[in-house]
């Protein structure tokens, strides 16, 4: 009789806390943007017969309820501790590296042979059309090794950077690897976040020069100013616990000549950095404003050529560092971009001297560079 209530009681226990939960989530009011996280949360999918026979809606709807759970966010605390204390070097899909270095993991199986092909077949026909220039930035996996924990496995880039330098040409390959690799032992990735830093977008943007035979702007890397000591960057978001925080450096030379930016035809600045992003999590926002489909700069200087940046958030930093060598820059982020792409180069070219320069980290590259 004992067992008996003992296992009737845990069952109520347990159907009274799956009761809980349940009617805490139809009455809780889904939410649309995670600050701590620094992304959009899954909206309920709508019900359709085929979605429902395809597995579509089983797998929007998981995906859904976790996003949407109650108390998430103190959830996924409670579970990062809890793999701390078990001595867990991976958490969430985040290496805890050395030196408080927190690095994103990408596996060899998440990036088959077949995607790189697909990807590098379009970047061939840019470049055949157009004469691209080509800066695929590895991330901090491939260049902070000694940060990684022993053994952790890594998807390794070097092939892929091969295949693209041979697209794009010596003249035309930019090799940010070897640039990056000379200065690992600086600070040329934040230690909360998966971006390059303002200086490892100087180093960049010093092998870009040089590949294309342009006089380097005198940037002191000395001199630059914090504009930020506080940064928590999206790889602390996925561990949802304090951690050392990151500065936000930029370069004042930047500053000296006013530009003109239009951000989706809408909205106007006169500014490559955006302070109102410094009071939110989305610390890097303070960038070119974040991410936009079509930014137009007129960049002030007296220069007759146009820059054409196909890009990535990576190219948010570099670009201000570009800027004295043109006199119009046009930065389209393909993922927000909806128009046609050749029809718009073609435009640009048609009005002069005209520069086209894809800039991606590697994995954003395989995962996200797509045109019309």
């Amino acid at each position: 009789m004992d067992e008996k209530r003992n296992a009737v009681f845990t069952i109520c226990v347990l159907s009274s806390i799956l009761l809980f939960f349940t009617l805490a989530d139809l009455f809780h009011g889904d939410r649309l943007y995670s600050e701590t996280e620094n992304r959009v949360l899954a909206s309920r999918p709508e019900f359709s017969a085929a979605a429902l026979l395809s597995g579509d809606y089983t797998s929007d709807y998981e995906t859904y309820v976790t996003d949407q759970f109650v108390g998430r966010d103190k959830w996924i605390d409670i579970k990062t501790k809890t793999d701390l204390f078990l001595g867990k070097r991976t958490i969430n899909g985040v290496y805890l590296g050395a030196d408080d270095y927190l690095i994103e993991r990408h596996l060899p199986q998440e990036y088959p042979p077949s995607e790189a092909e697909e990807k590098l077949e379009l970047l061939r026909a840019l470049t055949d059309r157009w004469d691209a220039a080509v800066m695929l930035i590895p991330t901090a996996d491939n260049i902070l090794t000694d940060k990684l924990p022993a053994c952790a496995p890594y998807y390794d880039e070097t092939p892929l950077l091969e295949s693209a330098s041979e697209i794009a040409g010596e003249r035309g390959y930019v090799d940010v690897f070897s640039a990056l690799c000379r200065h690992r032992g600086e600070e040329i990735y934040y230690r909360t976040d998966h971006h390059w830093t303002s200086l490892g977008a100087y180093y960049g943007y010093l092998a870009w020069a040089q590949t294309m035979g342009e006089e380097p702007f005198a940037y002191d890397p000395a001199g630059m100013e914090t504009a930020a000591g506080d940064f928590q960057g999206t790889l602390q978001s996925r561990l949802n616990l304090k951690w050392p925080a990151d500065s936000i450096l930029y370069f004042p030379e930047t500053m000296e000549v006013t530009p003109q930016i239009t951000y989706d035809g809408t909205r106007d600045s006169q500014s490559y950095y955006e302070e109102s992003h410094l009071d939110t999590k989305n610390k890097y926002g303070f960038f070119l404003d974040g991410n936009h489909g079509l930014t137009q700069i007129d960049t002030g200087y007296d220069r007759d050529k146009t820059l054409i940046v196909l890009k990535d958030s990576y190219g948010n930093c570099l670009i201000p560092l570009l800027a004295p060598h043109y006199g119009r820059i046009l930065a389209l982020d393909l993922r927000y971009y909806n128009g046609r792409l050749f029809p718009l180069l073609e435009q640009y070219a048609a009005e002069g001297d005209t520069d086209v320069l894809v800039v991606y980290n590697c994995v954003h590259f395989l995962e996200d560079f797509l045109y019309y």
